[in-house]
């Protein structure tokens, strides 16, 4: 069939597939692969805090003012459901308070408490994840790496496999600015 992959009708796996070298795997899988590396990375650094990459957050959207569970759920990207899991352990580490909202009993504010303030300024520390994702890599390769993941990280309207905005250059294009 003209719809099958390439190497599918000789029923064989592509050695890149297989291959244990991250050089020979494709963008995807190498983007996951160093994405579960960093959180794994940055998890054991929070822990230092009882914080994980899903509290984090959660103390960041707080330190600009107290929301509610819902708002809190919509800023992290995660459903109600896993945010009260998150709340929860925070509460017991003392970093937030819930208290029955003034205007609708059946909802809750949740607060900031001074601790949990001092230890978002701690966490927050951008150096120690910087220094984590970007180990082995020239400042030049810290800069592309980070235009290259904006882009890849930003939402795109047109659904997977759209162009590039064409701001982008192309790979083999000359850079006007360095002509």
């Amino acid at each position: 069939m003209d719809s099958e992959k390439p190497g599918a009708s000789e029923g064989r796996i592509p050695a890149s597939a297989t291959s244990t070298d991250p050089a020979d795997w494709p963008v995807g899988r190498l983007l996951s692969a160093a994405a579960r590396r960093v959180e794994r990375e940055w998890n054991a650094h929070l822990a230092t805090w009882d914080l994980n990459h899903a509290s984090m957050p959660v103390l960041l959207h707080l330190l600009q003012r107290p929301r509610s569970q819902r708002e809190l759920a919509s800023a992290s990207g995660v459903t109600e459901q896993t945010m009260s899991r998150i709340l929860a352990r925070m509460e017991r580490t003392g970093y937030v308070t819930r208290a029955p909202d003034e205007n609708d009993h059946r909802k809750y504010v949740i607060t900031i408490t001074d601790l949990g303030r001092s230890v978002a300024m701690l966490a927050a520390d951008p150096r120690p994840a910087e220094a984590m994702t970007t180990r082995g890599l020239t400042p030049q390769q810290v800069e592309e790496l980070r235009a290259l993941l904006a882009i890849v990280a930003s939402p795109h309207v047109d659904g997977p496999g759209s162009a590039p905005p064409a701001s982008a250059p192309a790979r083999d294009e000359p850079d006007e600015a360095a002509g």
